[in-house]
């Protein structure tokens, strides 16, 4: 079975940077789609980006546009979320998911991944 694991989260001041790594292990991911999700306090996950099976095509909600890059190293089997300029809006436990997906036009929806990681926990606060 498919197993991801985050990494990377903790206490950042604004205006600060972090980068999130998912590792994939136990199942062959070189044709899964990954995506970025986030849930704040007291709100519904969100997506934030995703990014195709061959790493060509990514897409990303508007609020990280121009801040945050999707990234994957298929070689090592992790997908990595550079955030910059990071804002208290930010914070969130930041989740992982995969699967065998193709990206067109928009990240699939939450419902349509079927592997998930634990979360990590990103806090930005002075």
């Amino acid at each position: 079975q498919l197993q991801l694991v985050e990494s990377g989260g903790g206490l950042v001041q604004p205006g600060g940077s972090l980068r999130l790594s998912c590792s994939a292990s136990g199942f062959t991911v070189d044709n899964y789609a990954y995506g970025w999700f986030r849930q704040a306090p007291g709100k519904e996950r969100e997506g934030v980006s995703c990014i195709s099976p061959s790493g060509g095509v990514t897409h990303y909600a508007d609020s990280v546009k121009e801040r945050f890059t999707i990234s994957r190293d298929s070689a090592s089997h992790t997908v990595y979320l550079q955030m910059n300029n990071l804002s208290p809006e930010d914070t969130a436990v930041y989740y992982c998911a995969a699967d065998r997906l193709l990206l067109y036009r928009r990240c699939p929806a939450e419902y349509e991944y079927n592997n998930w990681g634990q979360g990590t926990q990103v806090t930005v606060s002075s």
